[in-house]
């Protein structure tokens, strides 16, 4: 059975002071939270007092291949886990865009998640003038061939996907149900062609402008396991709001 899994992501958001104040309304807030998995990928700075509460599941916003050498300014899978990341986000479009990283760098990324056993979000989606050419599936297709589709059966515990069409993104527009829904049960299908009955048991999440507004028409996709969050996530309460449109 696939986990639902609604995961925060805060982007270059928050300071000290107002992510200390999120963790508070979060662990605060009456509600359920037995029947989500709820994550929050929050910048470096943050990980290790964010880790210290146990109350959620922490992750890192990225990471670097390599375990140690002369990379300014990156952070190795080894001295995220040591402040208590417990995953990573890989392939995040604003990666792909501005940062330039490419579908090779991307899979050593892949493969160095695999090789210390650390969870990963996977994020892959199309820009614009790829959707409007109608090529979104072969575009998609791509990336996960890329990065991906090299990797063992045994590899599938430690990842979820994200569809996060890039047109979707920050812009307050979002993908339509039908949309959605294609795109989810394609990925489904290719993981289904390269891992066996292995590949249904992969959650694929959504990630594109989520709000209280338009979740439970996404989430109620076949596919749809969840959401990867941006602006919604950085008020604790509208974040938990949206496990009860599951």
């Amino acid at each position: 059975m696939r986990n639902k899994i609604l995961a925060a992501n805060w982007k270059m958001n928050l300071t000290a002071s107002e992510a200390h104040d999120w963790l508070v309304e979060f662990n605060e807030t009456d509600s359920d939270k037995s029947k989500v998995e709820f994550r929050l990928y929050a910048p470096n700075v943050f990980l290790s007092d964010l880790a210290k509460t146990q109350s959620l599941h922490i992750g890192a916003q990225n990471i670097h291949p390599s375990d140690f050498g002369a990379f300014t300014g990156e952070v190795s899978i080894p001295q995220l886990v040591s402040v208590g990341a417990q995953s990573a986000l890989i392939g995040h479009s604003e990666r792909r865009m501005h940062f330039l990283e490419s579908d090779a760098f991307l899979k050593e990324k892949v493969d160095a998640c695999c090789a210390h056993l650390l969870p990963f979000i996977f994020c892959c989606g199309e820009p614009l003038e790829v959707r409007e050419k109608e090529e979104h599936l072969s575009f998609v297709r791509s990336q996960l061939r890329s990065a991906i589709l090299h990797l063992k059966n045994t590899d599938l515990s430690l990842m979820t996907i994200a569809y996060e069409p890039i047109w979707a993104i920050g812009t307050g527009q979002t993908a339509t149900s039908d949309q959605i829904n294609e795109v989810h049960a394609f990925i489904r299908e290719v993981l289904r062609e390269s891992f066996g009955d292995s590949g249904a048991n992969v959650s694929i999440l959504y990630g594109g402008s989520v709000n209280s507004s338009n979740a439970q028409s996404i989430f109620a996709c076949p596919d749809v396991d969840g959401g990867l969050i941006g602006g919604a996530s950085l008020n604790a309460s509208n974040f938990l709001e949206l496990a009860s449109s599951f």
